[in-house]
């Protein structure tokens, strides 16, 4: 799509053939992180992903999740990396502590590595919140880190 004449813009590329997925799942809240990786699965798969291309590592909880991205970042297997879990409030301070530490180290693990990382972890106020999201979620995920891996490949 060309939108104005003599600039060149980049469209949107949601063909997930020969792309090759790692996927980081919490174990801590079960229920909300099987559904957010059913959704995501089902979509990598509907966009053209092989499962032969898509690896998935479980960790016991979110503060683990940006370790193990950067491992599968720097191994050089992967397009694109997904992370999936959730971190619901709880009545302490710890809510916000690994919320911010896993969201920080997530986007620090993709800018160090220039790995493209979807971020399905769900930060919620209850268990409610959360299972209503992860279908949506899950999805998302799993298209931007199609159309992210597809965008750095045609990026100078």
């Amino acid at each position: 799509m060309t939108r104005y004449n003599s600039i060149t813009e980049y469209d949107i590329d949601l063909d997930g053939q020969g792309r090759r997925i790692g996927i980081v799942m919490s174990r801590f809240n079960p229920e909300v992180g099987e559904g957010l990786l059913s959704a995501c699965i089902e979509e990598l798969r509907r966009l053209g992903v092989a499962p032969a291309a898509i690896q998935i590592a479980t960790v016991p909880g979110a503060l683990e999740i940006p370790l193990a991205l950067q491992r599968l970042a720097r191994c050089g297997q992967f397009d694109a990396l997904i992370a999936l879990g959730a971190v619901i409030r709880g009545e302490t301070y710890h809510f916000e502590l690994v919320s911010n530490e896993m969201g920080a180290g997530i986007s620090r693990v993709m800018l160090d590595s220039g790995l493209p990382i979807a971020n399905g972890v769900l930060t919620t106020e209850d268990d409610d919140q959360a299972l209503a999201r992860i279908q949506d979620k899950g999805r998302d995920c799993a298209r931007a880190a199609i159309e992210m891996a597809n965008l750095l490949k045609a990026l100078p």
